[in-house]
């Protein structure tokens, strides 16, 4: 038997149990598909297909259905992911440039993703340790209180209010305001350190105590991992596609209630090699997950990723249609906070 057409025997079967929910016979991939043999060889390549795992037979005398190492194999071999039309990319467009601050951003985008793919769409926020600083601000709340204000090239803003155990030196704030913005602006906090530490030196000795303090706010802020987290929007339309799941939905959704799982699946994720990285089914370590597929990728400006974005839905998916969107989301996101 040979492999390419055993191949375009599984490509036939998986894009017709996507489209009919239906186990897939002999009779139907030749009336479908002008697969160019006969019924009977058709016949001996699903049994070999289904030897090898690929696919399975839910019931006597039915057809069969792909199994997650026949989804597995199809998307390795996905040669052509739908190109999303010209008025799709537009409305994409439009929709995510009317976003007024990050968290508009975020949640338009997820909005958009979980509308596009009728499935679940996840977003994960950009994170403080992988960001770099914009501007820095220092705002006088009283002779004892300071709030420092940290905004990142990803439109983040964090505020935090430290007090002082000493009245605030008025010729203080605005020289440490702009020392901190020319050492700061454009690193990464994995590069601040020992700027930072250079910076505070160059204070008087009396001064330098509370400047330590603002410094040591400012790292403290952008190496906390707390801010990890994700928005999420679509999950009715799993409810729609409950009859994906066998026995029961309840195992996804409570997976999904559970973002500490998605994180950690999205982070997994991100070391992945594809630009846009797929698990399916099983391959999810997490049990409530084991009957759907995520595929996901990374976003950010200048070419770096900062954060994952995808879609999450039952393994009988489009996958050619979900990467197309997800990738172009993240396009689009990406641009955005490029700008």
């Amino acid at each position: 038997m040979s492999d390419d057409r055993r191949l375009d025997v599984l490509r036939a079967i998986v894009q017709d149990y996507v489209m009919t929910h239906e186990p897939v016979g002999s009779r139907v991939l030749v009336e479908r598909h002008s697969l160019g043999v006969s019924p009977a060889t058709i016949r001996n390549d699903m049994a070999a297909l289904e030897e090898g795992g690929y696919i399975a037979q839910p019931h006597t005398s039915a057809g069969r259905v792909p199994t997650d190492k026949g989804y597995r194999l199809f998307v390795d071999k996905l040669t052509e992911v739908k190109p999303l039309s010209a008025p799709e990319r537009r409305a994409i467009g439009t929709f995510l440039d009317e976003a007024v601050d990050l968290d508009d951003v975020v949640d338009r985008s997820v909005r958009l993703l979980a509308h596009l793919t009728q499935q679940v769409a996840v977003v994960q926020y950009p994170s403080l340790r992988r960001s770099a600083l914009r501007h820095l601000e220092l705002v006088p709340l009283g002779d004892r209180r300071l709030l420092v204000v940290i905004i990142t090239d990803t439109g983040r803003v964090e505020q935090r209010t430290l007090d002082l155990d000493a009245p605030l030196a008025e010729h203080v704030v605005p020289e440490l305001r702009a020392r901190l913005n020319v050492t700061a602006v454009g690193r990464r906090l994995v590069d601040l350190a020992t700027p930072l530490d250079q910076m505070v030196e160059v204070f008087e000795p009396v001064d330098r105590p509370m400047v330590r303090r603002v410094v040591r706010l400012v790292e403290d802020t952008l190496a906390e991992s707390i801010e990890e987290r994700i928005v999420m929007a679509g999950t009715a339309n799993l409810a729609r596609a409950g009859t994906d799941f066998p026995g029961t939905i309840r195992p996804v959704l409570e997976a999904l209630e559970e973002q500490v799982v998605l994180l950690r699946l999205l982070t997994e994720m991100a070391e992945d090699e594809a630009a846009v990285s797929i698990r399916i089914g099983r391959e999810n370590e997490h049990v409530g997950l084991a009957e759907t597929s995520v595929v996901a990728t990374g976003y950010g400006g200048d070419g770096e990723a900062v954060a994952r974005i995808g879609s999450l839905g039952p393994t009988r998916m489009d996958y050619a249609g979900t990467i197309a969107s997800v990738r172009a989301v993240a396009r689009y996101l990406s641009r955005i906070l490029a700008g």
